[in-house]
């Protein structure tokens, strides 16, 4: 049994390296509301989650938005970016 929980967490260790951030950058053009409302209708986050995500954002000067794969990530970058946010993929 110790065999197989070495090999699942070798997974899981594994789909966490597959796994890359989307990174939100602070800009001083967006208001809190716009990127809140962007976050909730692109990366489905719920408004709490949003609003976290854009303080953080304001006070840290980035905050990883969502995990996922590169295909992933890179629609909701672009669909961030359509919005005039500043994103990342790392």
């Amino acid at each position: 049994m110790a065999l197989k929980q070495k090999k699942s967490n070798k997974k899981s260790s594994q789909k966490k390296d597959e796994s890359l951030f989307l990174i939100l950058h602070n800009d001083d053009i967006n208001t809190f509301n716009h990127v809140i409302e962007s976050l909730v209708e692109i990366c489905n986050h719920d408004d709490i989650q949003a609003e976290q995500c854009a303080y953080i954002t304001h006070y840290k000067g980035k905050c990883d938005v969502k995990i996922g794969s590169f295909n992933e990530l890179s629609l909701m970058k672009d669909q961030l970016h359509s919005k005039g946010l500043t994103t990342t993929i790392e």
